[in-house]
């Protein structure tokens, strides 16, 4: 039998994970903005700063949700834009336990 140290309550937990956006030098800025707004809920200027500091640094953290809404989450993304024929990436990590 496998020695398991989680709590009962930490057993049920779904996994998190973190969504990142991935810069690539073709992908319009206005439209990953549209899509920080649509697909993660961010409003206009949170938006703005998430694309800029992608733009500028690489990548970028759009969200931490259990794994499975990460991963629909993300492939949205990827959907809308191969959609919009853009190279623009997205990924999922596990996120850092707290």
């Amino acid at each position: 039998m496998p020695n398991d140290t989680r709590t009962p309550e930490a057993a049920s937990q779904p996994s998190m994970s973190r969504v990142l956006l991935l810069n690539d030098d073709v992908t319009p800025m206005e439209f990953v903005v549209y899509l920080l707004e649509s697909v993660f809920d961010k409003d206009r200027e949170a938006a703005t700063q998430l694309m800029l500091h992608v733009h500028h640094q690489g990548k970028g953290e759009c969200g931490i949700y259990p794994a499975a809404v990460a991963y629909a989450r993300a492939k949205l993304v990827q959907d809308l834009a191969r959609e919009h024929q853009h190279p623009l990436s997205c990924v999922v990590e596990p996120a850092p336990s707290s």
